[in-house]
């Protein structure tokens, strides 16, 4: 489990790595279509006694990504006490599982004790009163739990944090049949798609030839460096939510939030316990994650070197020509995915009677 480790290096290696799973409008629309939902609920009322005057679960939907730098302005003391108490946070947000496989099990390769599945359920279980070390063993208070469950309920509708590619010597992809083979036995590990580079000026120029709304030029640095490549994984958090916005004409998420619900979506709802809804969530997003790296073409391993020293690889990826329609499709139904989906685990926590 070593993304944050591999972001980091591509940083350091390229213009920009955005930090953010589904950037930071995407992780604002889903809360912004469920602070939408639960107007007037029993569960609205539970939040507000958890958020401070002004917030909601829209405008505290990035806090778990600000917490990992100054992307947010400076750190809070919050955010400080926080980081200190959770060393592991960073990997809160995602899980490994090969993208090929079809649900997520406990223990299974790619899964992990820190993983946003035992997260998510952690954070449910502290939100419904269970309080014990085996319940809550990061003992996340209430309000953390509910930042938590706001954020990692949209990145677990985000196909990559769930779905991981694994690559062997000969550049095609695997599936490893236990841990211990990653890294390890010529099992390479994309870290999430981090390591997988595509061209975005061509996604760009597909995107608006596949009749995606052009985008507003933005002014550029003449003495930026070329950029390598854009991170598949970077694609997915931000390009496809900006395509997403594009293509329903909205700028910002709460219009997004309004657009989406007045279409009335048919979201597929959960079943059985709440606190068996992650895993639902991650076997869903599994099978978006086949459709993300379907008919792809990897190229070469490269070896780079980070500022730092540190030895990573890297491929180029090609995607075909029509990829940015469906895949902003695919980007735009689990937003809404997750704005529902939170706004019913909420209401599932604190039913309205």
């Amino acid at each position: 489990m070593k993304k944050l480790a591999c972001v980091l290096a591509l940083s350091g290696a390229f213009v920009s790595t955005n930090a953010f799973a589904w950037g930071a409008d995407g992780h604002r629309a889903v809360g912004a279509i469920a602070d939408k939902l639960l107007k007037g609920s029993t569960a609205e009322k539970h939040i507000k006694e958890l958020l401070q005057p002004g917030e909601s679960l829209e405008s505290i939907a990035n806090w778990p990504d600000c917490v990992k730098g100054n992307y947010c302005g400076p750190q809070s003391q919050e955010m400080i006490d926080y980081v200190n108490a959770n060393p592991k946070h960073s990997e809160y947000h995602y899980t490994d599982v090969p993208f090929e496989l079809d649900h997520y099990h406990d223990h299974a390769v790619g899964t992990a004790d820190d993983d946003i599945v035992q997260t998510l359920k952690q954070a449910i279980a502290v939100l419904r009163g269970q309080d014990d070390e085996q319940s809550n063993p990061h003992h996340f208070t209430k309000r953390q739990a509910l930042i938590l469950l706001t954020h990692m309920t949209g990145d677990i509708h985000q196909p990559l944090h769930v779905g991981a590619a694994y690559v062997g010597t000969d550049g095609k992809f695997v599936v490893p049949a236990k841990q211990g083979d990653v890294d390890t036995v010529g099992f390479y590990d994309s870290r999430g798609g981090n390591n997988f580079l595509v061209d975005d000026a061509k996604i760009e120029a597909a995107a608006v030839a596949g009749g995606v709304p052009a985008a507003e030029p933005k002014p550029q640095r003449p003495d930026a460096p070329k950029n390598l490549g854009k991170p598949f994984h970077s694609y997915w958090d931000s390009t496809t939510v900006n395509y997403a916005f594009r293509r329903l004409s909205t700028k910002t998420p709460d219009k997004f939030a309004d657009v989406v619900i007045a279409s009335h979506p048919d979201v597929i709802t959960n079943t059985g316990d709440v606190s068996t809804w992650p895993y639902q969530w991650a076997d869903d997003s599994l099978i978006y994650a086949k459709q993300a790296y379907a008919d792809v073409t990897i190229g070469p391993l490269t070896k780079q070197v980070s500022k730092k020293g540190d030895t990573y690889y890297t491929w180029t990826m090609e995607v075909p020509a029509n990829y940015p329609v469906p895949s902003s499709a695919i980007a735009k139904n689990q937003l809404i995915k997750g704005g529902y989906h939170l706004a019913a685990v909420l209401e599932a926590i604190w039913p309205t009677k």
